[in-house]
């Protein structure tokens, strides 16, 4: 557990890592008990607990992976993350052609969610009649579910310094999820970040990011600030119990307030947190990216267990790649 007095000793710097491990191992630690929204059936299948990187079932979701592997949106933070560091900054062709290769290749064998499906079917309808390099990857699926919140860190620590943030944020979160209530909860998540990063108060920093992303959705700020209000009310309830009342699904309206639960249930903590939402259930992955993002960048990076970080398949990549965004981030 991280005390106040040592969260002011963390540096900017350990908090742009730490958003981005925290995000990694947030959505990895769910592989094996992802989308099981029966509390009954999570024990019962776990009955010595869940304690994070569990191993998929034959028939799950994620069967086709180990202990370690990301989910399928793990897979995708990975591909931004790599197209931010390759390119020096984030290029929504450059990132969505990386994307339509992985994720339409006969080869990859994680799962399709429908943000993919969508987006893979939009590009594939467009080259039908026009050139493939004519399309601007601003198309995605009509989607309001985790996609982009799960990738998200990524992009944050290359631009949380500049004034055109919400409009890079948007850019991402077209490419796969052409949908404005999905643009307005991506804005609030990156706004979040950014705050975090800065070093505030965790109350502050949401109060901040709050009131900046509804000035910037006013259409959308009455429902985030309900949300919002909501959950500040419920925190004194466990995060199983907030979860199962905001929801465990994917859809954000559900998925993001029940993070942010977790978030302020557990601000000092990555791994209470961490497996706090684990054994919520349902969309635990989703939320774990969204969560494990807030809390490595509230903590930094050397709050995020050790074990957890090398236990990571992807683990030389995502370091390789993060170490080159923040050289360049520096220049």
């Amino acid at each position: 557990m991280i005390t106040e007095d040592s969260a002011q000793e963390v540096t900017t710097a350990d908090r742009l890592r730490g958003a981005v491990w925290g995000q990694f191992v947030g959505d990895a630690a769910a592989l094996g008990v992802h989308w099981i929204y029966d509390l009954s059936e999570l024990s019962a299948r776990f009955p010595g607990g869940v304690f994070g990187f569990e191993a998929p079932a034959a028939g799950d979701y994620h069967e086709s992976k180990t202990p370690g592997d990301l989910t399928h949106y793990g897979d995708g933070a990975l591909l931004l993350l790599e197209s931010i560091a390759e390119h020096g900054s984030f290029d929504p062709r450059a990132f969505g052609k990386r994307f339509i290769e992985t994720f339409g290749s006969a080869d990859y064998g994680g799962y399709l969610d429908y943000a993919t499906k969508g987006t893979l079917k939009n590009y594939k309808r467009f080259t039908e009649s026009n050139l493939p390099g004519d399309y601007d990857f601003q198309q995605g699926a009509d989607d309001a579910e985790a996609a982009t919140a799960s990738r998200l860190a990524g992009l944050a620590i290359r631009y949380w310094r500049d004034p055109d943030l919400a409009t890079t944020i948007e850019s991402l979160t077209r490419v796969c999820q052409n949908n404005q209530r999905a643009v307005g909860y991506m804005k609030y998540h990156g706004l979040l970040l950014v705050e975090l990063f800065l070093g505030h108060d965790v109350h502050e920093a949401i109060e901040n990011a709050m009131m900046k992303t509804a000035s910037l959705t006013p259409r959308l700020s009455t429902e985030l600030r309900q949300q919002t209000k909501k959950v500040l009310a419920e925190t004194g309830k466990e995060v199983t119990e907030a979860t199962l009342e905001f929801g465990q699904a994917c859809p954000l309206p559900q998925s993001f307030p029940s993070a942010l639960h977790a978030f302020l249930k557990h601000s000092n903590d990555f791994e209470t947190a961490i497996l706090a939402n684990l054994r919520a259930g349902g969309d635990n992955a989703g939320r774990g990216a969204m969560l494990g993002s807030w809390l490595g960048a509230h903590l930094g990076v050397d709050a995020i267990p050790q074990e957890w970080r090398t236990r990571l398949t992807a683990a030389p990549r995502i370091s390789a790649a993060l170490d080159k965004i923040l050289l360049d981030e520096e220049r």
